[in-house]
């Protein structure tokens, strides 16, 4: 195993999906060491021919027959195993196909080609809210070629960014690990448009402490959420109503 298998082990392991598959599997795993030794200390045999007896336990009967031993005892251990062995088996198969059924296996899958893609960009854009201004921003972005991820809280506008196809992280864009997962530390832009100015300037310190040269764009309500903004550390604050307004006086 080389050290680029590592993180793609790690990533696989961190999924719900197969956290949940992780537990009938080490019962199963537990089954087949306890089996395998107990076999070896009742039988008194090595662990290749105790092993053995798990795939087969009709060879138990065989070794019986040309060997002393308690044999009635390691009968009734290989029943107990073998019941271990099912209700486990049982346990994975039941697990694996509640996920597959339920979606959660195509979510996770979706999952990660988000999270391998977000992973191979660099100096992209974290537009931070789905909403109309959010969606109209990832837009344009989309339109000139740049690399966008969304950040999204709400499940209908994460659903939306998923849908317009765009790498998107669902999670609180104020808090230092959605943002990382969106990578922050790699992007060249933060835009913070949610439609709640406070909202806005916390996703801006919290940015600004995980990458300091990032360049801040902060939606504001107003002139006194723009000062605040300004003094939160944001590059560029942006006021809709006043930018609309402006849009439409020119067109008079």
């Amino acid at each position: 195993m080389n050290g680029t298998d590592i993180p793609v082990l790690h990533a696989l392991a961190s999924r719900p999906v197969l956290r949940r598959l992780l537990r009938p599997v080490a019962a199963f795993l537990t089954v087949v060491g306890l089996g395998a030794g107990g076999f070896s200390a009742l039988g008194d045999v090595g662990l290749v021919d105790a092993t053995f007896w798990l795939l087969d336990p009709t060879s138990i009967e065989l070794h019986f027959q040309t060997h002393d031993g308690p044999a009635q005892a390691v009968k009734a251990f290989a029943i107990v195993v073998l019941s271990g062995q099912i209700v486990a088996g049982l346990w994975i198969g039941e697990t694996f196909l509640s996920a597959a059924f339920g979606g959660q296996i195509q979510d996770e899958l979706q999952h990660m080609r988000i999270e391998q893609t977000i992973a191979g960009l660099e100096q992209h854009v974290v537009v931070c809210g789905y909403g109309t201004f959010g969606r109209t921003i990832a837009s344009s972005l989309q339109d000139a070629d740049r690399d966008v991820v969304v950040i999204e809280n709400q499940d209908a506008q994460f659903q939306h960014a998923l849908d317009d196809e765009l790498p998107v992280v669902q999670g609180d864009a104020r808090r230092a690990e959605t943002l990382l997962e969106a990578g922050v530390d790699r992007a060249g832009t933060v835009v913070g448009a949610i439609d709640d100015s406070m909202v806005n300037v916390q996703i801006a310190i919290t940015a600004s402490q995980l990458a300091p040269t990032v360049r801040l764009v902060v939606r504001a309500g107003g002139q006194m959420d723009e000062a605040l903004a300004r003094r939160a550390g944001a590059d560029e604050v942006v006021v809709p109503e006043i930018v609309s307004g402006q849009q439409v006086s020119v067109n008079l």
